[in-house]
Parts: structure tokens; sequence; C-alpha cells
């Protein structure tokens, strides 16, 4: 079993306590170790990360919405003691969400199938790989495909 390190929890300071409990879910569940690489943003960090084409949107989900939390995370495998963004691996993390959150009862978007909610994707590893590609085939071209990234929807 894994536990959220001292700099997850950290990041997790300021995101809806919905999405908090399905992340301290999912890492008790999954398979795959994960840090949480990012939560509530501010406005200058979603700039930059704009700026350097790591995010698309200023209208992004992890920024304060309108209760005041952040409504996104972004689950990074955690991989020989750092993050790898890797697909594999994101897909086991994405197992976990889409459980803890049908468990929790709270109802997710995933970065890597945008235009549908968690709980009506296949469930399990394979069946959100099948998603993604379906997804992919769905909407060619340059989309922003983003597996680390869940939000309450």
């Amino acid at each position: 079993m894994f536990v959220l390190g001292k700099k997850s929890l950290a990041n997790l300071e300021g995101v809806h306590p919905q999405l908090v409990m399905v992340v301290k879910r999912a890492i008790e569940i999954t398979v795959q170790d994960f840090t949480v690489q990012d939560g509530l943003r501010t406005v200058e960090e979603q700039r930059q990360l704009v700026a350097r084409g790591a995010s698309k949107t200023m209208n992004s989900r992890h920024l304060p919405q309108r209760d005041g939390f952040g409504h996104a995370v972004d689950l990074v495998p955690w991989i020989n003691g750092q993050p790898r963004w890797e697909w594999e691996p994101i897909y086991d993390i994405a197992a976990a969400v889409q459980e803890a959150a049908a468990e929790e009862g709270v109802i997710l978007r995933w970065g890597g199938v945008w235009d549908r909610r968690m709980e009506d994707l296949p469930s399990g590893r394979d069946g959100l790989k099948r998603a993604v590609a379906d997804y992919c085939r769905r909407h060619p071209g340059p989309d922003f495909i983003d597996g680390p990234h869940y939000e309450l929807a």
C-alpha cells in the first residue's frame, strides 16, 4: 500500500474536499504509486504554464473557483524516486481514481478523455486505455490529452 508524502499533501491544500477525499482513497487502492504534482494554482503560475505550453488555458480548474477551492489535481506516477509521465502507469492510477470516485460518489472528468465523465468510461486500466484510444480516433490532430489531470465535473 502506498501513502501520500508531505509534498503531495501540501499540494492538496486548497483543493476541493471531495477531490481530496478521492485522491486519498485512490492512493490506498492503487497498484502504482503517484505524487500529487499540482493542485491549487495561482493565476501567475497558470500564466507561466500556458506560456511554456504545459497548459492550454487560463480557464483552468486548478485556479480558485467560485467556492474558493481548486477543482483539479495532477497525479503523476512516482517511479524509482521521481515523477514519470508515462502512459502505462497513468492507466493504473486512472483506474484507482475511477474506483475511488465511484466509492465516494464524486463525479470527475479525466484529462485522458475530456468529453466524458469518468463514471461513463469503461472501468479498469484496460477499459480506460481503450477509452483514450477511442477519444484519439474521435479527436484527431493536436488535442491536449493530459493523463495525469483529474477535475470535478
